[in-house]
């Protein structure tokens, strides 16, 4: 048995302590719940109720709401009383920042509040302090006078909480102590857990939220982990990569973060937080949860040694470069052409190659694939310097140029061969077949590149098993991951292939990828791409750090951030943070470059990581201004064209 799962090679819902949100059941004696988070003012009643509804009729289970201040908090009764009216009792949660008088009256009115214990007790100056152990203690004995209130009134009401740690949001004495870690989230849940179970309050719900699926996945691992450690109860975990972004970036974030710990059997609740209108969340998170009911498949494999896994920290696989794969090369995207009856020059305009007639040349963007698989009928044109075609075995041996061209084998072919490519030789294999006994022989393979197959549904657990073996062997050849999904809709394909085959990245696993659909090779490329970007192996686009929108918000989120990236998307390597209001601010987009962020009406602060360098600027010109200051830092380039 892992720390922190009941098994990595097969699907084991982690037991859990359950929690009651007003009749709605928590915890692993239900279902995985779906909810969401209004975007409407609080205060707007009428908007509130008919946004809330509209979640409830996309899937939501638990709708949250903000209560920056007392107010708002007040004004949850006339919501929850016109919900009631309505016919809707779907429990509401309150969503807490800075303000435990809004917190301790919510708790009187609605079935759950949330809380950030990095700015529950806490002000944010951005300071590190030198603590002595009695000084430390002395905190925590002030932050326990702030909190015990608000744990006495749930108790009473029979309220639930979360205790919602983010990551860019701890405070400055977590952040003094432990640094801007995974440990340090997870310490500062527990401070205020620990006060709970002092209480004997045990209604509890926790998360880790980040907006970097890598650190969010070790920091649930590590929670549930310290929780068996330390003989606290095994509390619910509600899942979520916080401020994912809008899109295709928004899906795939929040899939690999939280797809990969469903893996792992870990997650109760679910919101998938998309700079998008709320009700569009609710069935994202749906897809993703509805893998794992019925059961995917208890399956295991043959003697995984799970002992070499790196589940709290990243660390890469080491491999031994072959050709251009492996090593320290950046992970390689191969896009599948294997059935297309003939491939034509404009073809590979969807992968990033354009052919200019003019000149006579070829030109390459920033999502142009590494290789081309063209199955068993051969590309008819001389393909750019920069994609090598791959083609299967015996297409291969017949063909006039076989240095050029690569071959890709069977691995039963490949055993029996007789000729084979002098610098790289593709070896597919069918995980679901693997055989124990296969290991010394590929312990013995030179100039080989092994493409690892899986056709099962869920192929997580099945890669990563293999993964282990191959690791614990100490077998260093590149590998590549090969998933094909022939029936499923694009929506479906970003979600699953961001799991599948993105979780194994976070895990330090994989040298390429090669996703097959017919969903549309332009949209698979850049999925393959958004992967790679997003488990941050390999960076090809500007990244946008954007929350998802809420009461609090001061301007038009979705708006803005369209308009953002319409001037900022052709800087590739840049993070730009798009947060609507200061709680969402430099704690959330913690890692970003640059960051454009609401502070009242019509106002925005801009920030250079986490400096604010402009206030109160005009929203008429602020994007202007973020880009001056891109500019004035040395990295704008102009677009092309």
């Amino acid at each position: 048995m892992s720390s922190y799962c009941t098994s990595l090679t097969a699907y084991s819902r982690r037991i859990t302590n359950p929690v009651m949100v007003g009749d709605l059941g928590i915890g692993s004696d239900f279902p995985i719940r779906i909810q969401s988070m209004t975007t409407v003012d609080t205060m707007d009643t009428a908007g509130s109720v008919a946004q809330t509804i509209r979640m409830i009729e996309s899937g939501c289970e638990l709708v949250r709401i903000t209560a920056p201040s007392v107010k708002e908090a007040q004004n949850l009764e006339n919501i929850r009383r016109e919900l009631h009216a309505a016919g809707f009792t779907t429990p509401l949660v309150a969503d807490i920042h800075f303000t435990p008088n809004a917190a301790e009256l919510a708790a009187r009115i609605v079935e759950k509040v949330r809380i950030n214990p990095g700015n529950y007790a806490d002000k944010k100056r951005f300071e590190h302090i030198e603590y002595t152990d009695a000084s430390y203690a002395s905190e925590l004995q002030r932050i326990r006078e702030r909190f015990l209130p608000l744990v006495r009134i749930c108790k009473e009401y029979g309220t639930a909480m979360r205790i919602g740690t983010n990551h860019g949001s701890l405070s400055d004495r977590i952040l003094s102590r432990y640094g801007d870690t995974p440990a340090g989230m997870v310490e500062s849940a527990l401070e205020f857990l620990k006060i709970c179970e002092d209480e004997h309050y045990y209604n509890v719900v926790l998360s880790m939220k980040s907006s970097n699926p890598q650190v969010m996945v070790h920091a649930y691992r590590l929670l549930t982990q310290r929780l068996e450690e330390e003989e606290l109860k095994p509390y619910p975990l509600h899942l979520g990569v916080t401020e994912a972004g809008e899109g295709e970036d928004g899906r795939i974030k929040s899939s690999m973060g939280i797809g990969t710990l469903l893996e792992d059997g870990l997650g109760d609740t679910v919101r998938v937080s998309l700079t998008e209108d709320p009700e569009f969340e609710a069935p994202v998170a749906a897809a993703l949860v509805k893998r794992y009911f019925p059961n995917p498949g208890n399956y295991s494999l043959h003697a995984a040694d799970t002992s070499v896994l790196h589940p709290f920290t990243y660390k890469k696989r080491t491999t031994t470069e072959v050709f251009n794969l492996g090593g320290t090369n950046v992970p390689r995207v191969i896009a599948d052409y294997s059935a297309f009856e003939k491939v034509e020059i404009d073809d590979l305009k969807d992968i990033g190659h354009f052919y200019l007639p003019l000149p006579d040349k070829w030109k390459m963007n920033d999502l142009g694939a590494d290789y081309v698989y063209s199955g068993s009928r051969p590309i008819s044109f001389m393909l750019p310097n920069g994609l090598k075609e791959i083609l299967d075995f015996p297409a291969w041996s017949q063909h006039t140029d076989p240095l050029n061209k690569l071959p890709l084998f069977e691995w039963n072919d490949y055993r029996l061969a007789d000729r084979r490519h002098p610098e790289v030789n593709f070896v597919r294999i069918d995980v679901s077949a693997w055989r124990p006994e296969w290991i010394e022989e590929i312990a013995a393979l030179e100039k080989t590149v092994l493409l690892l197959h899986s056709p099962r549904p869920n192929s997580f657990q099945e890669f990563r098993g293999i993964l282990s073996v191959l690791t614990a062997a100490g077998i260093q050849l590149p590998v590549v991951f090969s998933r094909s999904y022939p029936e499923q809709p694009l929506e479906d394909v970003q979600l699953m292939a961001s799991t599948d085959i993105g979780g194994l990245f976070l895990e330090g696993f994989g040298d390429g990828l090669m996703i097959s659909s017919p969903a549309g090779t332009r949209a698979i490329n850049s999925l393959a791409f958004g992967i790679l970007q997003a488990a941050r192996t390999r960076i090809s686009k500007t990244e946008y750090i954007s929350c998802p929108s809420c009461g609090r918000t001061l301007f038009d989120l979705q708006e803005t951030t369209a308009m953002i990236r319409k001037r900022t998307d052709h800087l590739k390597g840049i993070k730009i943070g798009i947060m609507g209001c200061i709680v969402n601010g430099p704690g959330e987009m913690a890692d970003a470059d640059y960051g454009y962020v609401g502070i009242g009406k019509d106002k925005i602060s801009l920030y250079r990581g986490q400096e604010v360098v402009k206030r109160s600027v005009s929203s008429l010109n602020a994007v202007d201004e973020l880009i001056n200051l891109i500019r004035e830092d040395g990295n704008w380039v102009d677009p092309e064209g």
